[in-house]
């Protein structure tokens, strides 16, 4: 199947006042039209810079990104990105902030009515009917960050790109959005590269973890497939043997391959790197009904 999106050799490189500074390299990645694509990875291994590049915030410095055949040079009301804070605007009520998001896309394209109609069905699919007229401090996170979703759904983007959007949430909130964006993600089939360092959160809603080594000079570590049949219960999927196969795969690898060794003499590293780090996985987060933070 020809891949929807592909990333092909990217390098990324800034300019700081200590020199050059590589954040990724050689990075390669094709994903196909309907995907749900997890990044995951330590803090510092460039997971956002991977997703500002898709979103056309930031410039390979090599190599090049192209969305359905067509190079990513800037951004685009095909790319939507929800991030950790709902970047909702204050003075404006739900509606009005969903309101701007499709009128900038579809201004001259949708009649008034139509567009009326299409920001009111965007509002439904997160469960946001009843609160069009409270602005953003009137609602719980929670109600933000349906809304940053509905705006980013109401541009029908071919692709979404969602930087940690449950990270600051409770974790009831998490669980009872993650399940939302499945049901949307079944419902209309986008493609969805999401941020995540919750490892049973990136088991439970993605078809492939894309896993990512420690920085600088940061690039895919493993590709790991997530063949659990959907829809997915996820108090069903506590007791599943694969799902915490699975799982144990994600943190076999951020914990095992990609742990980070700071903060001790360059003599004891070589050691460190030796010694299986039974203490880190039995730390590993246990929670299974909820999400498991890294």
């Amino acid at each position: 199947m020809k891949p929807l999106l592909e990333i092909s050799a990217v390098d990324m490189r800034f300019t700081t006042p200590k020199g050059t500074f590589e954040a990724l390299k050689d990075v390669n990645l094709k994903i196909t039209e309907g995907e749900f694509v997890s990044l995951i990875g330590h803090s510092g291994c460039g997971k956002s810079t991977v997703l500002n590049l898709v979103g056309g915030l930031l410039q390979a410095s090599s190599g090049g990104i192209i969305l359905d055949g067509r190079e990513v040079s800037e951004p685009g009301p095909e790319r939507a990105i929800v991030f950790q804070n709902h970047s909702l605007l204050p003075w404006l009520t739900v509606w009005q902030n969903v309101e701007l998001a499709v009128k900038t896309v579809f201004k001259g394209k949708k009649s008034r009515a139509e567009m009326r109609d299409w920001i009111e069905h965007n509002l439904a699919l997160v469960n946001m009917s009843h609160a069009l007229d409270k602005r953003p401090d009137e609602i719980s996170g929670g109600m933000k960050q349906r809304v940053g979703i509905a705006r980013a759904l109401a541009m029908q983007p071919r692709v979404l790109l969602m930087d940690e959007p449950f990270g600051a949430l409770d974790a009831l909130t998490r669980a009872h959005l993650q399940d939302t964006l499945m049901e949307i993600q079944r419902d209309l089939n986008n493609t969805v590269i999401m941020i995540t360092h919750d490892v049973d959160e990136a088991v439970l809603l993605s078809d492939r973890i894309v896993m990512m080594t420690n920085g600088p000079s940061a690039t895919v570590g493993e590709i790991l497939p997530i063949d659990l049949p959907r829809p997915r219960d996820r108090l069903a999927l506590a007791d599943d043997a694969h799902y915490n196969h699975l799982r144990h795969e994600v943190l076999r690898f951020l914990y095992e391959k990609q742990r980070k060794v700071e903060n001790i003499p360059a003599a004891e590293k070589k050691v460190a790197a030796e010694k299986k780090p039974d203490a880190e996985v039995s730390e590993a987060p246990t929670r299974r009904a909820v999400g498991s933070d890294l």
